[in-house]
């Protein structure tokens, strides 16, 4: 018997005040606890701190202050400014920018400006000229500028600088526990997130609205939309057949790792985004034909299911740099800061084992935390079977489902190839392209709005919207850094700075940060200050890649929270998942997964070795 979707019980909830009194409560004593000296330092470094580099490299370069040289000058001493946080102290990599990746970071920048900066740094500095005035801007900015030394003007930046810090770590705090206690509807959380941040003064009301859309929200939009209009058309059922009518006994732990076989080795080549809004369908059509008048509702089989789906997306994504952000940010910190370069297979060849360790983890771990009592999906693969006889032949809005579906992931496959080569004038993004195939969906008539309006859980989509600014607020005012480098900093006494216990701390730290935020801030968050760390204790050694690696394979552990990552948020809004769920196999999978990496580190990776690199 099929069952209509319910949605998620958090909706139908009301404020919990007994509840929500704790998180509102810390929010304010955070807020009221004395200043640290780090929180000073590092809100200092990111306000105060590149104005302060440009004046001191113009100086160094030009012999004037910054408000005194020519622009070409200003645009090469903020282009080394902005290197040198990247961690790109080589001069070849100055050389290797050009004027998009100017305009990508916010540099003014002229063509004309651009080739006077060139062939400056190219005439007057040599490689090893070029780095020392890089460590040494490098070091003005992190040991000799001072907060208690600025100006007035400068001290109220600062200030503004470290509030907007202290602000942060008060509302991680507050939206934590909201998300694991639900004494909120969780959508409202999200509201909370930009209401907290325009109240505290941290971002403006103008500011608000225009931090609450991304391309990843348009791209949960889109998805969403997408999935509504193949269950609406049954492609969904058809897809469903076309991938388990072989399979010779259908029971519910198979269907999962047939999921998990499927989904997780794509992910390492394919958006997980993406894979999450294809197979949501798929894993709701299995569960709503499952039931039958014994059995009317099974929630631990639905919440099975989903979870399963989520899960096989983010373990799938450090297998090769085209799964996530995360990688390709570690690989280029790797090249920036010591010259060392993984390359695409070699990477493949390292941490594909990994993940072919996990499948079978993960799947054993979602077996054992959901017990569902319906065991085989056979009545529901019988089910579909009637449903797809009665359809008859492919009918034209399920050709139009599908011609449309197709033509979305080639563009989310290439849109950024056809870009970085000119076929396109413009970057789309995944989130464009999904919206354009759902309105693309309304023009050839597969849907109307009323099908979006009913079947689209918009409450996810906000929820994911907030999540968006949360973790762009983490990473913009310098909280997550601080939180990072306080960290191992506390650390480093106990033993911690250094080998394999280094390694954990750094994956440990980045495995939590990115539950909160997206893994590629979370990776460029901690990954400056670990392989700093490693290149002064293990110099020129196989732990410097390898640091890399695991900080990038640990930025995919977002396993616990809704805004952990978007495969989590997709199947949310499936309406059969609570925050609870993702914890039940979130937390044990977070302790298993840093253990393997450590291990893969320490035995596979150690007994490969890196080319031309000794052993730590």
């Amino acid at each position: 018997m099929t069952q209509e979707k319910k949605k998620a019980t958090g909706y139908d909830k009301y404020v919990d005040w007994k509840i929500f009194i704790i998180p509102v409560a810390l929010f304010f004593i955070i807020l009221a606890l004395p200043i640290p000296n780090s929180m000073t330092r590092v809100g200092t470094q990111y306000t105060v701190g590149p104005k302060a580099v440009v004046n001191m490299l113009t100086q160094e370069l030009f012999q004037k202050d910054s408000s005194h040289v020519e622009q070409w000058q200003l645009l090469t001493a903020q282009m080394m400014e902005r290197n040198m946080r990247m961690g790109a102290l080589s001069k070849a990599r100055f050389m290797k920018r050009n004027t998009k990746w100017c305009k990508k970071y916010k540099i003014p920048c002229t063509s004309v400006n651009f080739k006077k900066a060139h062939a400056f740094i190219n005439d007057n500095l040599d490689d090893q000229q070029y780095r020392a005035l890089m460590e040494k801007a490098y070091d003005y900015r992190i040991n000799v500028l001072d907060y208690n030394k600025l100006s007035e003007s400068d001290k109220k930046a600062a200030d503004k600088g470290i509030w907007a810090i202290k602000v942060s770590i008060a509302m991680m705090t507050f939206v934590v526990l909201c998300f694991v206690t639900e004494c909120i509807p969780l959508p409202a959380v999200a509201f909370c997130i930009g209401l907290i941040l325009v109240f505290c003064n941290v971002i403006t009301r103008k500011e608000v609205a225009m931090l609450y859309w991304s391309d990843a929200c348009w791209f949960i939009m889109g998805s969403l939309m997408f999935a509504a209009a193949f269950v609406k058309t049954g492609v969904d059922k058809r897809v469903c057949m076309m991938m388990f009518k072989k399979l010779a006994v259908p029971d519910a732990r198979w269907i999962t790792l047939i999921f998990f076989l499927i989904i997780t080795p794509l992910a390492a080549f394919i958006s997980d985004h993406a894979l999450a809004a294809m197979f949501l369908p798929i894993g709701m059509l299995l569960y709503q034909n499952s039931l039958t008048d014994e059995i009317p509702e099974d929630k631990e089989l639905a919440k099975m299911l989903m979870i399963a789906i989520a899960m096989a997306c983010n373990i799938g994504g450090p297998g090769a740099p085209s799964g996530g952000a995360r990688n390709v940010i570690m690989m280029t910190y790797l090249n920036d800061m010591f010259g060392f370069d993984i390359g695409y297979f070699q990477w493949c060849t390292y941490c594909f084992p990994f993940i072919i360790v996990m499948i079978p983890i993960t799947w054993f771990m979602v077996n054992w935390r959901f017990k569902p009592r319906i065991k085989s999906l056979k009545p529901a693969m019988q089910h579909l079977e009637k449903e797809i006889g009665k359809m008859g032949k492919w009918n034209k809005k399920q050709i139009w489902a599908v011609v449309i579906f197709v033509v979305m992931v080639f563009g989310w496959f290439t849109e950024k190839i056809f870009y970085n080569i000119g076929i396109y004038p413009v970057r789309l993004g995944i989130g464009v392209i999904a919206v354009a195939g759902a309105v693309a969906y309304i023009m050839a008539g597969v849907v109307n709005w009323r099908d979006y309006q009913e079947k689209v859980d918009w409450g996810v989509v906000w929820l994911y919207a907030g999540a968006i600014i949360f973790g762009r607020t983490l990473d913009k005012t310098g909280a997550a850094y601080w939180l990072a480098k306080s960290v191992i900093d506390f650390l480093a006494p106990f033993g911690m700075d250094q080998g394999l216990p280094l390694m954990a701390t750094a994956n440990g730290l980045t495995a939590i940060l990115t539950n909160l935020m997206a893994d590629g801030p979370a990776a460029a968050a901690v990954g400056p200050i670990t392989l700093n760390m490693a290149g002064l204790v293990h110099p020129g050694t196989t732990f410097l890649p390898f640091m890399a690696m695991s900080t990038a394979v640990a930025s995919s552990f977002a396993y616990c929270l809704i805004i952990g990552t978007p495969p989590n948020a997709i199947v949310y809004a499936s309406g059969y998942l609570e925050p609870k769920d993702y914890l039940r196999v979130g937390i044990p999978m977070w302790f298993v997964a840093n253990i393997v990496i450590l291990l893969c580190t320490a035995l596979l990776w150690g007994i490969m070795g890196f080319p031309g690199l000794p052993a730590y």
